[in-house]
Formats: C-alpha cells, sequence, structure tokens
C-alpha cells in the first residue's frame, strides 16, 4: 500500500473510532438531565446511499417506548455530512407532518424556532437534545447549550421523528429502540 493511502486510512479508522467511543459515552450534557441515563439503541440515518448521521438514545429507568412522550430521554445526532440549520429544520419539520398534519401556524413557529436554534453543522458536529414531559425540549450543540423551545406538543412531534410509530425510518426507531421494551429499559 501506498505511504499517503496508508496514512489516509489510518487517519479515517482513527476518526471513525473516536466517533463510535464518543457515541458510547454519554455526553456531558445530557447527564445533568438524564443522570441515570442508559444507552437504549444506536443507529445511522442514511439516505439514498449516503450516510447522514449516527444517533444514539439514552433512556432513564422506567422508559417505556409505547409512551416515549412521558419519559425524560436524551437523544445524541453526529452529523456525517455539512448541513445548514436551516435545512435541518425544514426537514425536522416535514418529518414531524409525516405523524400528524401540522396546523399552519404551528408548522410556521415551531420551524422559525428551530431555524433560530438549530446552527450549521460540519461532519463530526453533534446536536444533543433533552426530552422533558409536559415542558419541551433543550438543545446542545458540541456541548454548548443552544436554547430550549417551551412547548411539550413540539418535543413529542420532534422526538417522535425517530421514536413514534408513525416514524417515516422505522429501522432506525427499531435500532434506537433495541435495549427498551414497552414495559421498560431491558437491565444490562
Amino acid at each position: 500500500m501506498r505511504p499517503l493511502a496508508a496514512r489516509s486510512l489510518l487517519a479515517l479508522s482513527g476518526c471513525l473510532c473516536g466517533l463510535l467511543a464518543q457515541a458510547l459515552t454519554l455526553p456531558q450534557e445530557l447527564r445533568a438531565s438524564v443522570p441515570a441515563a442508559v444507552l437504549s439503541g444506536q443507529a445511522t440515518m442514511s439516505f439514498w446511499g449516503f450516510d447522514i448521521y449516527a444517533a444514539s438514545l439514552w433512556v432513564a429507568p422506567g422508559f417505556s417506548d409505547s409512551a416515549y412522550e412521558r419519559s425524560v430521554f436524551g437523544l445524541e445526532l453526529v452529523y456525517l455530512r455539512d448541513f445548514k440549520g436551516a435545512d435541518i429544520a425544514k426537514r425536522s419539520i416535514a418529518e414531524m407532518q409525516g405523524q400528524e398534519v401540522l396546523h399552519p401556524e404551528l408548522h410556521t413557529r415551531w420551524e422559525t424556532q428551530m431555524r433560530a436554534l438549530f446552527p450549521n453543522v460540519k461532519a463530526g458536529d453533534r446536536i444533543s437534545g433533552v426530552h422533558q414531559p409536559d415542558v419541551g425540549a433543550v438543545f446542545w450543540c458540541n456541548g454548548r447549550m443552544l436554547g430550549e423551545i417551551r412547548d411539550a406538543d413540539f418535543s413529542k412531534r420532534f422526538f417522535g421523528i425517530w421514536l413514534a410509530p408513525q416514524t417515516s425510518q422505522p429501522q432506525l426507531r427499531r435500532a434506537l429502540l433495541a435495549r427498551s421494551t414497552t414495559s421498560g429499559v431491558v437491565p444490562r
């Protein structure tokens, strides 16, 4: 193997190992909000053969996949490609619409809030969010707090992109819920 190709392969494998190690550890920003969290599952979201992000779901004891909206949990997305924050917001709204049609006023308000919150991301950046039942959602990017959306319905629908039975990505949902059951978290 050529020296340059060998160094490139070694650098790529180091980067992937770093992302994997990062994905197996509860992110610092989630520790305060979901202190007893355990990893429920992980998956990579791909679209047309392109990997978009690696997702990890962190759940507290008592989490129930059939009533996810009643539980505190954290979701971490490690982006594998560059995206504009406005595009993340637009895609999120489209996915939320897929669960149940949004009233036009909600559509506009939520997309505007997400556009103001979500930054442009580069490969390796991570956005983490915590679902707070009956309150809303809090978001971080690379450990730095972005802000919150204090709307319980928004939070249920936003995290429903990954966890609702109506998700457009049922395989991703199954992988994220791999260590969960409808009666609670499966012990390790």
